[in-house]
């Protein structure tokens, strides 16, 4: 699963990877220990040139109760078409959550030791995403789910889930893009080898309080470390 992320990035840097002029963006607040139900960027298919704020932790339509988001926050691949909650977003409703890095934890014995994952090449990673939009008392909510599928060789060590990830522009734009559901699913892949780095983080990322740039340092007496 993806439970924690870092969304640490610039506007700038967000335009000049996914070649795109960005418009009306929202602000991007640096958060190290992005969590579930709090508000993350994302863009989304509505408006493809267009950075904004929304709920993690989807929401469906029909949903009267904001709280089931928190149950919500990954979407299997797997069964995205056939799942209540899912299958219309997949269809109608996708989109980019861009972050610069996520967490996940390895399982030691009676331990859980953290790690963050990241590019090879540094670049941002752009994962694939489901939102819907719920009214509950006459308030509009904007949510979404970031897709899992099978780990890569990177992952496989640390977790047995791990984010869709759309590498490139033809993927990404082709996420956002109207399309046959077949086309759809086909970007649900487990990523290629070697995209991806990784090394072990302190144990303050546990605590939601935990956010400043110490967790995004590295604790040395890790065999998995790549760098």
């Amino acid at each position: 699963m993806c439970g924690r992320y870092s969304q640490v990035y610039t506007v700038t840097q967000v335009e000049q990877q996914l070649q795109i002029p960005l418009v009306g963006s929202a602000e991007i607040i640096p958060n190290y220990n992005l969590a579930p139900t709090q508000e993350a960027i994302v863009i989304l298919n509505e408006s493809p040139r267009q950075l904004q704020a929304i709920r993690w932790g989807l929401v469906p339509y029909w949903s009267k109760d904001i709280q089931q988001g928190a149950r919500l926050i990954n979407a299997r691949s797997e069964s995205i078409v056939t799942k209540p909650s899912f299958r219309i977003p997949i269809r109608q409703r996708r989109c980019l959550v861009i972050a610069d890095s996520f967490y996940e934890w390895r399982r030691s014995g009676q331990q859980k030791l953290p790690y963050r994952i990241l590019r090879s090449n540094d670049e941002l990673l752009v994962m694939a995403g489901i939102w819907d939009i719920a009214k509950i008392n006459n308030e509009a909510y904007r949510t979404f789910s970031i897709i899992t599928t099978a780990p890569n060789k990177e992952m496989e060590g640390i977790h047995n889930r791990m984010p869709v990830l759309l590498l490139g522009q033809d993927e990404q734009q082709a996420w956002l893009r109207d399309q046959a559901l077949e086309d759809t699913l086909a970007l649900l892949k487990t990523p290629p080898n070697d995209v991806l780095k990784h090394y072990r983080v302190s144990q303050r990322v546990n605590s939601v309080r935990s956010n400043g740039s110490e967790l995004h340092q590295l604790v040395n007496d890790d065999p998995l470390t790549l760098f």
